[in-house]
């Protein structure tokens, strides 16, 4: 049974507010500085980084997770999570269909950049990656299962784009088993204010720069009776521990 610290919410320099030294390679290397052996990058509405990723993150021995932190057309973020590579480029080919298109201003933004394996600039994003799409929070997650993804609302417990404050209340309308809070002591007082007693927590950095990153501590990680080796193992124990909340 192995120990498995990790970090769900990772945005790279595709992300227009995410720094430029977080290339793929740079946030493989810092999740195994800090003791993380599972990391899920998560762009706003893309996952067009997800292929250099996952090359990066094998050479440092950590297990990639395809993802996208969805902005849904109330605004709302929600984290996005895939078990296969080419499913999260599938959903992301999805969402580029509705996406609503506004030209990314670099000067106020940011750059938005695709790299490959070896952090060279391979393509840009010409349009804004960080404003709504046309789907709905509620549909959000039987959307994601249809690409045999998992789909929760991120940061819960911040006021920008967290579901909680956009909405007033926890949208157990949607279906939700699972949220993300920005911080782990956060925790009670959000079960009591909003009946989340039957809600499983992850903690996400939500990292934009490389300090953000999370690092392996006592209080998050999942237990897999798998090997670090055993990417695809790991990975599947760690999808059905998920969905069977």
């Amino acid at each position: 049974m192995g120990r498995y610290y990790y970090d769900f919410h990772v945005h790279s320099c595709l992300s227009p507010c995410g720094d430029a030294d977080n290339t793929p390679n740079n946030l493989a290397g810092m999740a195994f500085l800090n003791g993380v052996r599972i990391m899920a990058l998560t762009d706003h509405n893309s996952s067009r980084n997800c292929p250099a990723f996952f090359a990066a993150a094998r050479r440092y021995g950590i297990i990639p997770i395809a993802g996208m932190e969805l902005t849904t057309s109330e605004d709302i973020h929600a984290v996005c999570l895939f078990e296969k590579l080419d499913d999260a480029l599938a959903f992301n080919d999805e969402i580029d269909a509705r996406r609503i298109r506004v030209k990314n201003r670099e000067e106020i933004f940011g750059e938005q950049l695709i790299l490959d394996e070896d952090d060279n600039v391979v393509g840009r994003e010409e349009d804004l990656l960080i404003n709504a799409t046309t789907v709905a929070l509620d549909e959000a997650p039987h959307l994601a299962e249809e690409f045999g993804g998992i789909c929760y609302p991120a940061h819960i417990d911040r006021p920008a784009n967290g579901a909680i404050e956009i909405l007033g209340a926890f949208p157990h309308y949607a279906g939700f088993r699972l949220a993300e809070l920005n911080d782990r002591s956060n925790r009670d007082a959000y079960v009591s204010a909003y009946g989340l007693e039957d809600i499983r927590f992850l903690v996400g950095s939500d990292a934009h720069y490389l300090n953000q990153l999370r690092e392996g501590d006592e209080n998050d990680w999942f237990e897999i009776d798998a090997d670090l080796k055993d990417e695809a193992l790991v990975v599947g124990k760690l999808f059905e521990d998920l969905r069977n909340h």
